[in-house]
């Protein structure tokens, strides 16, 4: 389910500790890991947060740098990567062209209104034959067939969400940059309650998928207060995560 927004200076402090903390994040990097070609080098893991992915994308051979444009994040991932970790936009980085051999975006996509420029500097970056993984589908994920699933569904945007697999595919290829398999990890900790899915539709932090008015916003509250075992977590979700290759550059 998506999230509003953020001031990411201000939720550094805490943001590990709402996100799944490192179960989640150990199983982020050993997806990314499971999708780098044998050779692998370089990785740049962009919009990288406190780093807790980041520094754990790690194999002999390997350097991993990250950038992210929040002071705030950045302060925290500069003492998980010493010497690694860089301030930048994720449409605007430090690199010449074809710099690096993977590029990383986990859960970034779904939270922008630009993600084509994100794929567009990303496949910039990376040399022929080099990867771009980025988390795809995010709010749709989220939804595991569970009761609060069922209260919800019927108020899901179909088309919602900016990291959409078949949007991020056609961005991709616009970009030279073709598909490859994926693969899926689980989003440990993530998994929602009847009540803290009510406290976040009363916040609006599901704007990226639901449209509805305040009233429909009270009557899914109801709805959700309704069920059983209000504070249990149902299952966590399972993500995607998409891979695709640099086009070998072009013979003049």
């Amino acid at each position: 389910m998506g999230d509003t927004l953020l001031d990411y200076d201000a939720e550094a402090a805490h943001y590990d500790e709402t996100r799944g903390g490192v179960p989640r994040a150990a199983a982020a990097a050993a997806a990314v890991l499971r999708l780098l070609p044998p050779g692998t080098r370089t990785l740049l893991d962009v919009a990288c947060g406190t780093g807790l992915v980041t520094e754990r994308i790690t194999r002999p051979g390997l350097t991993v740098h990250g950038a992210d444009a929040a002071h705030g994040m950045l302060r925290t991932a500069a003492a998980r990567l010493p010497g690694r970790a860089v301030r930048a936009d994720a449409r605007r980085l430090p690199l010449p062209d074809a710099a690096v051999d993977a590029v990383s975006a986990v859960w970034l996509l779904h939270l922008v209104p630009f993600a084509e420029e994100i794929v567009a500097e990303a496949a910039r970056v990376l040399r022929p034959g080099g990867v771009f993984v980025t988390t795809v589908d995010k709010d749709a994920c989220h939804d595991v067939g569970s009761d609060i699933d069922a209260v919800l569904r019927p108020h899901r945007a179909p088309e919602a969400g900016s990291d959409r697999a078949a949007l991020v595919t056609a961005y991709a290829a616009g970009h030279g940059l073709d598909p490859a398999p994926g693969t899926v990890f689980t989003g440990h900790g993530q998994g929602a309650t009847p009540r803290g899915t009510a406290e976040k539709l009363r916040r609006g932090s599901y704007a990226s998928w639901f449209h509805g008015t305040p009233a429909t916003v009270e009557t899914l509250v109801r709805s959700l207060a309704a069920l059983p075992e209000q504070d249990r977590p149902r299952a966590d979700p399972s993500y995607r995560l998409a891979c695709y290759v640099r086009r070998p550059a072009a013979r003049g």
